[in-house]
This record gives structure tokens, sequence and C-alpha cells, in this order.
């Protein structure tokens, strides 16, 4: 793999249902080990540029590479990407460990041990019993993150990750943020709070009136 090679570039996107334009024109560069933030009202149209990148929308015109790879041409959906766009289809009546142990037997890539350690990343506890049905939001949410950063993905795309969570919970995340990026892998996260977006970022976007346009770090 090309060290030098950005993990994710967008060419001239444009994304559009019948007559209606949600962007045009848009043009990003992901380094590795980088995070990335755009903000932007809601509507603008940021969970949906997630989604392209993740190859689960096809877009209007352009193009989109992960890694090297045109996203819906060389490959469906990107290898070694983590991502919490929706919220996942948990398992309603099984705790939180009990649906990570099921996802991680899919792919067979970790093993209980790295389920608690994300777990406890995000600030839930392994032990916890209670069925994800009876979580509050902000559970939901922490769980979200700790199954988009399961298997330790090269690439992350976290949309809101922190909405719903108390200040207190966001320090942890932030901080395995920052660390996932000094090992080098490239995140993109969408967020309407500056302060987030100062402390983490590298370079940021402000998505609005179907363009994307680069702003100031402060």
């Amino acid at each position: 793999m090309n060290n030098h090679q950005p993990a994710v570039e967008l060419n001239a996107v444009r994304k559009a249902f019948h007559n209606t334009t949600v962007f045009k024109g848009v043009n990003l560069s992901i380094p590795k080990g980088s995070i990335t933030g755009i903000s932007g009202p809601n509507g603008a149209g940021k969970s949906m540029l997630l989604r392209i990148i993740c190859g689960l929308v096809q877009p209007s015109e352009g193009q989109v590479s992960v890694f090297g790879q045109q996203v819906g041409v060389d490959v469906d959906f990107p290898a070694r990407t983590g991502a919490l766009i929706d919220m996942p289809g948990f398992v309603p009546n099984w705790s939180g460990f009990k649906n990570l142990h099921m996802l991680a037997e899919i792919n067979g890539r970790v093993d209980k041990l790295r389920i608690a350690e994300v777990l406890s990343i995000v600030g839930l506890d392994e032990n916890n019993h209670q069925a994800v049905s009876t979580y509050s939001i902000g559970m939901q949410k922490r769980l979200g993150i700790a199954q988009a950063i399961l298997e330790e993905p090269e690439l992350l795309l976290l949309d809101e990750p922190t909405d719903s969570i108390d200040q207190d919970g966001w320090k942890g995340i932030y901080e395995y943020l920052i660390a996932l990026k000094d090992n080098g892998t490239a995140i993109l996260l969408t967020s309407n709070k500056l302060d987030e977006i100062n402390i983490l970022c590298d370079q940021a976007y402000l998505l609005k009136d179907k363009k994307l346009t680069p702003v100031p770090i402060q």
C-alpha cells in the first residue's frame, strides 16, 4: 500500500434526487494519519457524503476512491473501513457485549478481549447484561462507536460521534481518536460542535448551500 496515497479522494462528486441537488462539485482528500471534520446545517448532506464514501449510496456524478480503489467500480464497500452513520441494527434484547460478539464472529478478526477493550474505551461495562433496547440514546451512541472501531479500521467514518454523549464521555473518545490518528488511521467525522472540530481535526470543511468549503481550524 502506497503510504503517500490519500486514504480517501473525492473528485467532482455530485448527488441529486430527481430534480433536487444535495451537493455538487465536492472535492476532498483525506490523508492517512489525520482527522478531517465536516460541519454544516441539518439537511446539508453530511451523512449522505459519508454514505457515498462507504458505497452505501452511489454518487450522481464524480468519483470516490478509498485506498486507491474506486468505490462502486473496484469495490462495493471499502475494506479496512469502520463506520457509524446510521445507528446499527443491534439485537434489542441482547446486551452490548453479546451484540458486539455476534458482529465479531462474522469476520473472526477479534476476540472477547478486544470487545471488552472497545466497550471500556467508549465508557460501557462489558459485564452489564442490560438489553440494548433499554439503553439511553447516549449509551446507544457509545455502542455504535464501539462497533465502528471494533476491527481497528484504517479508515473511520463517524457521523456526529459524541452527539447525546455527556462531556465526561467525550474525553475518552477524543483520546482514543487521537491515538488512532497517531497510528495512521484516517478519520472523517461530522460535527456541529466547533470545539470538537478545533480539538480533534487537522483540516475542516463546511458543507452548506450544496458546496463543500474548507474552513480554518481555530
